[in-house]
């Protein structure tokens, strides 16, 4: 595991409407208190805008967060019943060691506060032959010493036999990984943050002038009083490009994303812990979690849906994304061929150019951090990443290139899974 020293080396959320009297969050009265000072504003209570709040204020800073409509809202990319946490990233060693410090933090604050957060049920990966993806992944993994199992055909049929694999010609089994139960992970962050001394205000935050240049001296809410820092960080996700559109409209691009639980045969524990772990199909780009507390078996598609809008856009699946998905069940889990829809999310990602992080300062205020691009696959980094973001503004740590705005092109071209 990477320590604190080498993690400082390697190294959702905007624009909302707001309540003049901020309401209670999580049981706690509202300690915000506008024209107060702080070290550090961070705008977006998503999982990267809650760690970096936990982690700033854990090194001794005066935090506030401010957000539009609540720690890991319905609308916020952060939002929604469970997320994945694995290691294998290909030959992208910088998100593997990422994912493993992530793990790390995880299960220590989990520990911690007496909270299952995070759930030891195993990564599947499902690989085809000629699939190089599945190889580079094994490599890092093992240089990394990272426990992984690779199954060969036929010990993936012992193991997993309510599994149809067609094509899949073998697989990376990762034991020490799993999902983690993403709404309350991020809540239960925020809570403890506030606990710890990190003041909450769920407030509108108007955009920057663009024409100002140096240092933001605050930031305005609709309704009350600015909001002074020596620091702040737009940790907004989707909302990102609204609250910076000449800068970033063009470098992030929210999408539509649908989620959908079906519910296992009566009786029926196949699709549940331990008998089934959370699973990818790289080549198909589509995943699944088991059923986790009663939920429903999860599947999503990992293709990028249309543009969206995560303040006004219809939050209801399309008929073709659900055939799509029922299509591809009664192929790959055929005891779930007529299982019922019991529930459905659409949320969003916020993609980069390449899906790689942006992480870094805005070019014309000196004191503004924009800290985004999650790209689908950042949610599980979130202690990672505050711990990173933390240790830029304390320590004044180095800036691992790839996060860098210049590397955000306004191409598509997705490198990162």
């Amino acid at each position: 595991m990477l320590t604190r020293r080498e993690m400082l080396r390697v190294t959702g959320a905007g624009l909302v409407g707001f309540s003049l009297a901020p309401r209670k969050l999580l049981g706690q009265a509202p300690s915000a208190s506008p024209g107060k000072n702080y070290d550090v504003a961070v705008i977006g209570a998503g999982v990267f805008g809650a760690w970096t709040a936990y982690h700033l204020q854990q090194s001794g800073k005066k935090v506030v967060i401010i957000d539009a409509y609540g720690a890991a809202n319905s609308r916020a990319s952060s939002g929604g019943e469970s997320r994945v946490i694995r290691m294998s990233y290909g030959a992208d060693e910088i998100y593997t060691r990422w994912s493993q410090r992530a793990l790390t933090l995880w299960k220590d604050f989990s520990e911690r506060i007496g909270q299952q957060l995070f759930q030891r049920i195993g990564v599947l990966w499902l690989a085809r032959e000629g699939e190089t993806y599945g190889e580079k992944s094994a490599q890092t993994l093992q240089n990394l010493g990272i426990p992984f199992e690779k199954l060969p055909r036929a010990e993936l049929e012992k193991r997993f036999p309510q599994i149809a694999f067609g094509d899949i010609a073998w697989g990376i089994f990762e034991p020490e990984s799993g999902a983690l139960m993403a709404r309350r992970a991020v809540q239960t962050v925020v809570q403890e943050a506030r606990k710890n001394g990190v003041d909450f205000l769920l407030g509108a935050v108007q955009r920057p002038p663009a024409s100002k240049r140096g240092r933001l001296d605050s930031i305005a809410t609709r309704g009350v009083a600015c909001i002074t820092a020596e620091t702040f960080i737009f940790a907004c996700g989707p909302w990102l490009p609204k609250v910076f559109p000449d800068l970033l409209k063009d470098r992030i691009y929210p999408t539509r994303q649908e989620v959908f639980f079906f519910g296992p045969p009566l009786g029926d524990s196949r699709f549940a812990p331990p008998a089934l772990p959370v699973w990818s199909d790289f080549g198909e780009h589509i995943y699944g979690i088991p059923d986790l507390e009663n939920r429903g078996f999860k599947i999503a598609p990992d293709w990028h849906g249309p543009a969206f809008d995560p303040d006004t856009g219809e939050r209801r699946v399309t008929a073709e994304t659900l055939a799509a998905v029922r299509k591809y069940i009664s192929r790959r889990f055929p005891a779930l061929k007529d299982a019922p829809l019991v529930e459905t999310r659409v949320c969003q990602y916020e993609n980069t150019s390449n899906g790689d992080f942006l992480i870094d300062r805005h070019p014309s205020f000196e004191n503004v951090w924009l800290v985004g691009g999650g790209s689908g696959h950042g949610f599980k980094h979130g202690p990672a990443l505050g711990e990173y973001i933390a240790a830029r503004i304390i320590d004044r740590a180095a800036l691992e290139p790839r996060f860098i705005l210049a590397t955000k092109a306004k191409v598509q071209k997705r490198t990162v899974y």
